[in-house]
């Protein structure tokens, strides 16, 4: 070909070039020595192995490792909370088939987390960070940027408004606390370890003895 089919807006079967001139790569297939496109979207040649492929137009939105989501909080159990994921973060579009993720109690906030209940509630929103996807897709909310978006009250159900660290109804004056994305010091109480009260618990019941 004379012409280059990189960055081209290509129509399904459109020829994009030769097998002597690209190797034939996703979204493409190969007929008789010839490349050509398999569905609407932009051609692209990576000039390494020269390989050509085409990137589908409106294509439906793949979640990644390193990726940044907004998910829906369906479940919050004593180590994680179970979340259907409900838009990529950088299209917002929403991804199909409502793929479940998960939050463990370890990946709500930096610090240690007594309880989940003190970050996540169900029907909340979050925006997270995967942190793996394949068989199980595990998010992350541990950074600052990272929290809960969109918390209705547990009492009443109306939209919660931010105060300070705090979350409160406008219909009923009821406050909660969430992980807040963005909030600084929110959620519940943060430590570096166990309170010292519960290493004992777990001690005692180890068959160990306290020395005075």
């Amino acid at each position: 070909m004379n012409d280059s089919p990189n960055d081209r807006l290509v129509l399904p079967g459109e020829l994009l070039g030769t097998a002597e001139e690209f190797v034939p790569g996703r979204g493409t297939y190969e007929d008789g020595g010839r490349i050509y496109a398999a569905l609407l979207g932009h051609a692209r040649v990576d000039p390494k192995d020269r390989a050509v492929r085409v990137e589908a137009l409106n294509a439906v939105p793949e979640i990644k490792e390193g990726d940044l989501v907004f998910a829906r909080v369906d479940e919050v159990k004593s180590a994680m909370a179970v979340c259907t994921i409900i838009a990529v973060g950088s299209s917002k579009r929403t991804v199909p088939g409502a793929p479940e993720g998960t939050v463990h109690i370890s990946k709500a906030k930096d610090g240690y987390t007594d309880t989940l209940a003190d970050e996540f509630q169900p029907g909340d929103v979050i925006q997270a960070r995967v942190l793996q996807t394949g068989s199980s897709i595990k998010l992350s909310t541990a950074t600052l940027e990272l929290g809960v978006v969109s918390a209705r009250c547990q009492v009443c159900h109306a939209i919660l408004t931010t105060t300070g660290k705090e979350l409160t109804c406008p219909r009923c004056g009821h406050r909660e606390r969430r992980k807040l994305a963005g909030v600084e010091g929110s959620g519940g109480p943060t430590s570096s370890g166990p309170p010292p009260d519960r290493d004992r618990r777990r001690e005692r019941d180890h068959g160990g003895r306290h020395r005075r």
